[in-house]
């Protein structure tokens, strides 16, 4: 058995409403093209979102370097934020957890490049133990939460006296290309926001199970799709001017399609129904792809609306929104009045791929 025992966050400080960052991209590209993409930053259910950069940063033309060297400084300490918030997380946790008592740490990002990976530069922030598992997870986009999680959940299934750290961080306002009028820049920019958490999991005979609740979310069951053939339905382009962005109009139509798919296999390989699930704890990549997993699985709105709640005040974080979302889940699931037993975690990602997670809710 595996247990999410904590998550905290590491939240930027410049928060940006939605007609803000609207107003600033109308001023920054000015074309007829633009003007007919307007409206999606209207229709994308986005209030605000927050950012490591500000409206000044954006408004200039920036190179890969200087923008990669601007991940590396704030993802560390974003990314240490919020380590240390998990870790001494009291409304999850009994007690703080030591950075001692950590064996493996998994650290997930697509928005910056740094070698050696950016894990073992958090290890020299914080008292971690030098023979720390690590394991670093590039390019796996908006999936790499649900992955993150998964891939870790295994190996503690695999050492169950063990504990593992699971870090996201995407810094996507890093990634803006000034000069880039394409569809898919006009689009990002309406979605993406910035974002960094970390995810305590516990093994089931770990010595830190006495600092969890009687309350506890497990891990289930966890399941892979890839599809063939798919690498160009999102993605990044790498240029000499950084990071661009590739979205294709196919992604909608995947959702009814392979998406579908993999949530009825998953349900049928773990012996559930559709019935049985109490939430979808969905990665929102946008309102279209929360709305066509709704009519995918013909369900009530009600399921994602922590997914909806997710994309209204933070955007697409990539990989970090999946544990937003989770958190918000986890928080109200605690609360004795509101009833929730089983819930599914899912996200999309390049390749193009789908990773779901079981999550059951135990009293012990």
């Amino acid at each position: 058995m595996v247990y999410i025992g904590s998550i905290g966050l590491g939240i930027p400080s410049n928060n940006l409403r939605q007609n803000e960052v609207k107003h600033l991209v109308k001023n920054i590209f000015n074309t007829k093209k633009l003007h007919r993409l307007l409206p999606v930053f209207d229709n994308a259910n986005i209030e605000q979102r927050q950012f490591v950069v500000d409206e000044e940063w954006i408004k200039h033309e920036h190179s890969f370097a200087t923008a990669n060297q601007y991940y590396f400084n704030y993802a560390k300490n974003l990314c240490i934020e919020a380590i240390d918030n998990c870790l001494k997380n009291k409304t999850l946790l009994n007690k703080p957890v030591s950075y001692n008592d950590i064996d493996m740490i998994l650290f997930v990002s697509s928005t910056g490049i740094v070698t050696p990976s950016l894990d073992a530069y958090l290890l020299n922030e914080r008292p971690f133990r030098e023979d720390i598992v690590r394991i670093p997870m590039w390019g796996l986009g908006c999936a790499g939460g649900a992955m993150g999680l998964a891939r870790a959940s295994e190996w503690i299934r695999l050492h169950p006296t063990k504990s593992a750290l699971v870090v996201c961080c995407e810094l996507c306002s890093l990634t803006f290309q000034k000069k880039d009028v394409s569809t898919s820049n006009i689009v990002g920019t309406a979605l993406f926001g910035d974002g960094v958490a970390a995810t305590l999991l516990i093994g089931s005979k770990s010595p830190l199970q006495s600092f969890l609740p009687k309350k506890r979310l497990t891990i289930k069951e966890t399941s892979s799709f890839t599809q063939k053939n798919s690498t160009d339905v999102m993605g990044w382009n790498v240029t000499s001017n950084g990071l661009e962005v590739i979205f294709s109009k196919r992604i909608p139509k995947l959702v009814k399609t392979i998406w579908k798919e993999h949530v009825h296999r998953f349900l049928k390989q773990t012996g559930r129904k559709m019935e049985d699930i109490s939430s979808i704890v969905a990665h929102p990549g946008g309102r279209k792809v929360l709305e066509e997993m709704e009519h995918a699985l013909a369900i009530d709105r009600e399921l994602l609306r922590f997914s909806y709640d997710v994309l209204k005040n933070h955007g697409n974080m990539s990989s970090s929104t999946v544990i937003y979302v989770l958190k918000r889940w986890i928080l109200q699931s605690q609360n004795r009045s509101f009833s929730e037993d089983l819930g599914i975690l899912s996200a999309l990602g390049p390749g193009f791929s789908s990773e779901l997670i079981l999550l059951e809710w135990v009293d012990l």
